[in-house]
């Protein structure tokens, strides 16, 4: 009975090792940086399948790349185990651009637009109060609150240069003044003393 109950149980630790491929195990390959399709061809050379779960943005780097993988290059894994790939984005992410027109002096403007990766191509002078940002363009074109634009692009701005809106579009300023119309119209009649 013992002899039969010791052969049942090598029989099932070597099923079990032969069902679980115990000690078939294969070294992951170094795919970092290389493109996606190399890196699928280097792992299934070393009979390992692999699976893109996770994209982030270096702009460094090639689109498509492998940034990182699990389990790492060089650990022992078994044959057909799937390699997590975190790639590098295909194309370049698009974010908001941060709201500076109408609120923003153009030091404060510019702080808060390097802060989120943009850069700062030209300053277009307008029309308005002295550097006040009065809008941002990106390619020539005004942006609209809300739109978003490539990461680490080229940003200029309208800031005010300091000309009175209303000298350029030839406004007499005693128009827009209500109190330089109310004495104009309160002339003192001769003799009459009371406007004293």
């Amino acid at each position: 009975m013992a002899l039969v109950i010791v052969l049942v149980m090598f029989g099932v630790l070597k099923g079990l090792d032969i069902y679980t491929r115990h000690g078939d195990a294969v070294t992951v390959p170094d795919v970092k940086g290389k493109s996606l399709l190399e890196a699928r061809q280097i792992l299934e050379q070393s009979e390992l399948k692999c699976i893109v779960v996770d994209s982030s943005y270096v702009s460094t780097l090639p689109a498509g790349c492998i940034l990182d993988y699990n389990p790492e290059a060089g650990q022992k894994v078994k044959r057909g185990h799937i390699i997590y790939l975190n790639i590098n984005t295909l194309s370049v992410p698009l974010v908001n651009v941060p709201d500076v027109a109408d609120n923003s002096s153009l030091r404060q403007a510019e702080a808060r637009l390097l802060a989120a990766g943009f850069t700062i191509s030209q300053v277009e002078p307008v029309d308005g109060e002295k550097d006040w940002v009065y809008g941002v363009k990106y390619k020539g074109q005004r942006l609209m609150l809300g739109e978003k634009v490539p990461i680490n692009s080229e940003l200029s701005l309208m800031v005010g240069s300091g000309t009175a809106v209303n000298d350029s579009l030839g406004i007499d300023d005693t128009e827009m003044k209500p109190e330089a119309s109310k004495q104009s119209e309160k002339k003192p009649t001769s003799g009459d003393d009371s406007w004293f």
